[in-house]
């Protein structure tokens, strides 16, 4: 299959004209103290520690707004800035697409003296390498990529782990055996979660079946909302999304159906059709880049991919309207994910035409996670691009 990168939110000439705009300005800064005006000192290494406050950057790919995706990462942002006070100075830029655009960015990021970036989409990959093999003593940090050097690491969420623990609920909750998912961009990301959501259902229906309805962005609400009432209309009454805005939840709350926050506690967008949140915390990863920074001890090519025994996934205010058995099994499985007493992808697992992916008793590792491209049984449909 042809894999797309997390693509741009702004695909418009008006909307490449305002981050251009963006770029040439100033981004908002957050800050217990004056920001600090000396420039990034290019030649030193970047695991020096910082003479003054850190100067730390965000790019962001949607809206600081949207509730999901990049709400996420922002409060996050909000999180550090609290604990660290005037040690640090943070700044962002929002609404970022990726490819060029992203590039100037982060050298205009780099240009306000800013020695710890980090770039929030996988589309962000290819620039920020570039413009770290430029400024070697800038220290990077790279949502969800697989490149990485001596001055840029890698990090992720295991979102899959947040989907299972959704599909436990869903599979449940359903009362049509049908369950649907409107999906952003089919990479490895995204299938996974689609396949860990189905599993997690079939924990509780071994019958259930998963929609799909791909969208090919990550912030689309109109698309989202369309999406999601084909999903209704072919017959699914439980919806979960791999896209960054509440448009989904909204849609389950118009007809009466039921669905998941994702990325964000999105329970005030639809308290009735809301039945749990898949969310993420990456504050702890944010805190510990920061430590390092500030303590002078960065290291450089690193891969770092957390799930619920980091607390960087959880699911959340799961509502009343679920059985207590069901929240029982919810509890169960976190308290696997922590001990490592539950493992998703264990076989046998087959793909959607029944074919054995993993035997049984063997455990996938990280390099099987991140190269899948099937559905697994139970899953109908095809897969955007796939062969």
């Amino acid at each position: 299959m042809t894999l797309s990168p997390r693509l741009g939110l702004l695909a418009t000439t008006a909307a490449a004209a305002a981050l251009a705009t963006l770029a040439a300005c100033s981004p908002k800064t957050e800050s217990a103290a004056p920001a600090a005006s000396a420039p990034a000192p290019a030649a030193e290494a970047a695991a020096a520690a910082p003479k003054g406050p850190l100067k730390v950057a965000f790019a962001y790919v949607g809206p600081v707004g949207d509730g999901g995706w990049t709400y996420a990462h922002d409060q996050a942002r909000k999180a550090v800035q609290a604990e660290f006070g005037d040690k640090i100075v943070t700044s962002f830029v929002e609404k970022v697409p990726e490819g060029a655009d992203a590039e100037r960015v982060f050298r205009d990021l780099v240009s306000q003296g800013n020695t710890l970036v980090f770039g929030t989409t996988f589309g962000y990959m290819e620039p920020m390498l570039k413009v770290a093999q430029d400024n070697p003593g800038v220290q990077f940090e790279h949502a969800t990529g697989f490149k990485t050097a001596a001055n840029m690491n890698t990090y992720d969420a295991r979102t899959f782990q947040g989907a299972y623990l959704a599909g436990v609920i869903a599979g449940g909750m359903s009362k049509t055996g049908t369950v649907g998912v409107v999906a952003s961009i089919p990479i490895p990301e995204v299938i996974r979660n689609i396949n860990s959501f189905t599993l997690g259902a079939q924990s509780t229906n071994p019958k259930i079946k998963t929609r799909v309805v791909w969208v090919n962005e990550w912030f689309n609400p109109p698309k989202e909302t369309e999406a999601a009432q084909s999903l209704i209309d072919g017959g699914a009454d439980v919806l979960m999304q791999n896209t960054d805005s509440s448009a989904v939840l909204q849609t389950a709350e118009k007809n009466g159906k039921y669905g998941f926050g994702w990325d964000s506690d999105m329970t005030a967008y639809g308290p009735k059709a809301h039945l749990a949140s898949a969310v993420i915390n990456w504050t702890p990863y944010y805190k510990q880049a920061i430590e390092q920074a500030l303590k002078g001890e960065v290291k450089g090519n690193q891969k770092t991919w957390w799930g619920v025994k980091e607390g960087a996934i959880d699911l959340v205010s799961i509502s009343d309207k679920v059985p207590a058995e069901l929240k029982a099994k919810v509890e169960a499985a976190k308290a696997g994910l922590k001990d490592g007493s539950l493992v998703i992808w264990k076989g046998p697992i087959r793909n959607q035409k029944g074919d054995e992916v993993l035997p049984a008793g063997k455990v996938a590792d990280d390099a099987f996670l991140s190269g899948i491209n099937f559905y697994v049984q139970g899953v109908e449909g095809n897969i955007p691009g796939a062969q």
